[in-house]
């Protein structure tokens, strides 16, 4: 990977890209067809969502989060399962070949529906022709952090001072990732790239087990999802020092961005999550998911547990679901060339 100044800024990914506005989800109920929704008998047994990342991430959280009130909204079980490895794709690629019947669903990421086409030379999948896209379920900004205990023994109190130890340091920063290209992965080599200074980049098979470490002081430094990071901000055991996205969270407002804390203009890498089915799933199936989706997240309970981690609940048609796919894999592909990131 080399640390080269990347020369194609990020689009930032605009909050009415995630926010389900009244209007959005009015229409998507409107444009279902209830007439086949009142024809079919799915579901007649559980539904499973499987996770592209081992347990305690941020696509972990949302998808045990939305379980429960899908269970209770479809009358069947819906359940977790983690299927982690090689940046998302082995639960990806194994949602894409399981039947389209709507009993296999995937909680897709920004890593394996929009950046990991341009970085893997082989990917099983196409994200794609591969799946009938459901819903965006939430976007997230990253946020930077460093073991608390970790950053005081160096003298790091600020994004500054991070660069300048890097600088005078060379390759003795650590900088952990929830597996390669995904966007925590890709936040980092981004840094990298435009403040011109070296980490080793270790990456894990999830967010969960990279914050294990980040919390004993085996790693450095994490550009995490902000939910996953968020509670441990909150104890004092990781010390936030900018979020990734192109404005300030509300649930960090005191918290700057990459940009405005590292004179970086332009520094954006946000995350999103959402759900999927195999490709050739029965419209009414996609469409009375999406219903059901959408209305989980806009119960109170939940679009205030998710707002105060941080992520923006969403909830939008599979059609705006299926384009912003499309423009964020066309977004990625100068990213991840600009970064040097490849994978075989």
């Amino acid at each position: 990977m080399t640390d080269q100044d990347s020369t194609t800024p990020l689009r930032p990914l605009r909050r009415r890209d995630f926010l389900l506005g009244a209007s959005a989800l009015t229409g998507s109920l409107a444009a279902a067809p209830l007439t086949a929704l009142a024809n079919t008998d799915w579901p007649t047994r559980p539904v499973r969502i499987v996770v592209p990342f081992a347990p305690g991430g941020t696509t972990d959280i949302l998808a045990r989060t939305l379980a429960p009130e899908l269970t209770k909204a479809l009358g069947q079980p819906v359940v977790v399962e983690n299927r982690a490895g090689a940046g998302g794709n082995i639960g990806a690629d194994l949602v894409a070949k399981a039947a389209n019947d709507g009993y296999t669903l995937l909680m897709g990421t920004v890593g394996t529906h929009g950046i990991n086409k341009s970085l893997y030379s082989k990917l099983p999948y196409d994200p794609q022709k591969d799946f009938a896209p459901i819903t965006l379920v939430a976007g997230v900004p990253n946020v930077m952090v460093m073991n608390t205990k970790r950053a005081q023994e160096l003298g790091i109190n600020s994004v500054a001072d991070f660069v300048r130890y890097a600088k005078a340091n060379p390759g003795k920063l650590n900088m952990a990732s929830s597996g390669n290209g995904t966007s925590i992965h890709l936040a980092g080599e981004l840094f990298k790239s435009r403040t011109g200074i070296f980490m080793t980049h270790i990456p894990y098979r999830g967010s969960g087990p990279a914050m294990t470490d980040m919390l004993g002081g085996a790693m450095d430094v994490m550009f995490d999802n902000l939910p996953s990071a968020m509670p441990h901000i909150q104890a004092g055991g990781l010390k936030a020092f900018a979020v990734t996205s192109a404005v300030r969270s509300s649930a960090l407002p005191d918290t700057p961005t990459v940009a405005e804390a590292g004179s970086l203009a332009g520094f954006e890498a946000s995350s999103w999550f959402g759900l999927l089915a195999p490709a050739g799933t029965p419209p009414e199936v996609v469409n009375r998911l999406q219903q059901e989706t959408a209305k989980a997240l806009n119960l109170p309970n939940v679009k205030e547990r998710l707002v105060a981690q941080g992520a923006i609940p969403s909830g939008n048609t599979p059609q705006e679901f299926g384009k912003l796919i499309e423009a964020e894999i066309a977004k990625w592909a100068p990213v991840v060339k600009a970064s040097g990131a490849k994978v075989d």
